[in-house]
Parts: C-alpha cells; structure tokens; sequence
C-alpha cells in the first residue's frame, strides 16, 4: 500500500523502521529475525537504505521484495542518484515497478566509497529534486524525501535549506521522513517554518534509540545533529557500561517519541541500525502510553 495513503487513512500515528543491507549471510539471518521480532508491533512500513553511491543497489531491492513477500509488511527502498545516468535510474525504478513496490525514498545520495565530495554523473542528475521529479511524472510510486530539522551540513542556511525542501515536495514528494535529532524542539520549529512556506505533507520525525557513545557521536558528526549538553554528560558518566548507556537511550527515546506524538507528529521513523530490542521495548511503551491521545 502507497505510504501516503497509510499516513492519510488513520487517526492513529503510524510507526516504522528503517535497516540497511547486511555484508553477510550472518548479517542477513540476523535482520530477517530483527524483522520478525518487529512484526508483533504491525509497523505501517520498514525502510531499507542504498549505500554510498547506490553500492547495494540488488540487494535494498531483494531485502524490500522479501519483507513485502515474507513478512506482509510494506516496504520502502531508498533510491538515490549517485553513479547512474537517467537511463539507469529509469531501469531500477522499472525494476521495482515490476516487483510490485509501490513506495520510494528518493534522495541525492552520499558520495561513492572513496570520493570526499559529491559529484554528478555524466548523464545523471543533480539534486534530488530532480529525480523526485522524475519519479513523479513516469511512475506510480509514493514517493518520500529526507528532511533535516537542524539544516543540511552543506546548505548554505536554514532558509536556503528550507526552500530546497519546498521544491521537492512541489516537484511530487508526498511525504517527508527527516534526519535524526534529539532536541524535539528543533522538529517542531522546524515542522511550523515548514508549514508558514506551504509545505503540507506529513512530516514524520526519525529517531535513533542510543546505544553507544562512540558511534552517537561520529553519526551526529556525519549528519550535523546536535546531541543536548545534559544529554551528552548523562551518557559520558555511563560509558563504562554498556548496558547503563542503552538503558538510558531506551529511556530518552521513549520520553523524545511520547512528547513528540503528542504535540502532533503523525508518527515515528526508528532507526534501527539493525536491532530490535530497544525498538521493541520503546514502541512497546509508546502503545501501552498512547500519548497522541493527549494532543
């Protein structure tokens, strides 16, 4: 089912997950279960990444076919524009039709492995404006777009940034999935900026489940996320153990989710890095809690 009808046909919020590609078959048995743990919860939808330059490319395709097919479970690959002409852009998205997947995230994309800056393809595109463009005039799919409350690392302003946003959503994008971020004050500043421009899609926040200093801090590092100061210091005097520091990031998270449903979001993106436990037990709490009913 298209993901923007699934967010515009319920009054409940809608909750997801995103993994990316194993590099191995231990990796694949060990998402597949994290999948099927995940399964009790009825996701509305799990998003499956591409890799830098689109390096998993068969894969994020066979991963979505067979959550969809084993699992019944909508499922979304994320699709960029990195190292492929229009023409190759044109048969992925031809290869998906004919599996039957309904839904794209459409992106710009990370640069390939080795390459420190991003650079377009001959005969390829851009922006991700553009491929949502193209997407939206040959295809069917519901398309998604990322969004960044704290601003893209490489625009120029909020403002600039802001307005980038805007021509994606005019160009076709249905719905908005952004970065992770741990201040929900920057989501909802940022969600109202959206709304003063016209942007009307839903916009669903992505939130990451804490679980290790090291790894909280060079994602914040790639991504330009900020990590609140009281935050940091309460993780630092954890991390000699390990299981203290995911204690409190299962804590933060449920208590970022539960503001964030109930001051209107119409649901949450986790990210998962391929675990389900701390996803478990945060959505777990969220649906006994059931904070958008205090909207």
């Amino acid at each position: 089912m298209r993901i923007d009808q699934l967010l515009e046909g319920s009054n409940e919020p809608q909750f997801s997950f995103e993994f990316f590609p194993p590099k191995s078959e231990e990796g694949d048995r060990n998402l597949l279960e994290a999948v099927a743990q995940l399964v009790p919860l009825e996701p509305a939808f799990i998003s499956v990444t591409y890799g830098a330059g689109g390096s998993t490319r068969e894969k994020t395709i066979e991963i979505v076919s067979r959550i969809r097919n084993d699992f019944g479970i909508e499922a979304m690959p994320h699709f960029t524009c990195v190292d492929s002409t229009v023409d190759e852009l044109r048969a992925t998205l031809d290869e998906m039709a004919e599996l039957g997947i309904e839904n794209v995230l459409a992106l710009r994309g990370d640069p390939p492995q080795g390459a420190s800056e991003w650079t377009q393809t001959d005969g390829g595109l851009e922006f991700s404006q553009q491929l949502v463009e193209l997407i939206s005039a040959e295809y069917p799919f519901a398309i998604g777009a990322a969004a960044f409350p704290e601003t893209h690392i490489h625009a120029a302003s909020a403002e600039a940034d802001l307005g980038f946003l805007k021509e994606k959503v005019d160009a076709g994008a249905d719905f908005l999935v952004t970065q992770l971020f741990f201040d929900n004050e920057a989501y909802f500043d940022f969600v109202l900026r959206a709304r003063e421009i016209g942007i009307t899609v839903p916009i669903i926040p992505g939130i990451m489940p804490i679980s290790n200093v090291a790894q909280l801090e060079r994602m914040t590092t790639l991504c330009g996320a900020t990590i609140p100061p009281e935050l940091l210091a309460a993780l630092e005097a954890r991390d000699d153990d390990a299981r203290a520091v995911e204690a409190l990031g299962v804590a933060y998270a449920t208590l970022q989710c539960s503001e964030l449903l109930a001051g209107g979001a119409p649901g949450i993106h986790f990210y998962t890095l391929n675990r389900s436990p701390a996803t478990q037990a945060i959505l777990g709490a969220l649906k006994l809690q059931r904070p958008w009913l205090n909207q």
